[in-house]
């Protein structure tokens, strides 16, 4: 699984980083969390806004709000039921 974190480094973008570290270590997935600070490939996934988080290719948050870590955690488990 490669989870993208898509922003130019803001507070806002570094918490969802940090908060998708923690989730991953957590749940000790075979994951890697990648931060993406090139605008035109936060731009080619078509977000809006950041924070933006894609999983496995697929835009799954960039409303601009920071995700909580149980919001987090349900994208999370949602894109592994997905991959069954």
């Amino acid at each position: 699984m490669k989870i993208e974190i898509l922003g130019m480094g803001c507070p806002k973008c570094n918490q969802v980083e940090k908060t998708t570290k923690q989730i991953v270590s957590e749940m000790a997935l075979d994951a890697e969390v990648v931060k993406v600070t090139d605008i035109k490939k936060i731009a080619s996934y078509g977000a809006p806004m950041t924070p933006g988080v894609v999983i496995d290719g697929k835009l799954v948050h960039s409303d601009g709000t920071v995700p909580d870590k149980a919001r987090l955690t349900t994208l999370i488990v949602n894109a592994l039921a997905s991959q069954d």
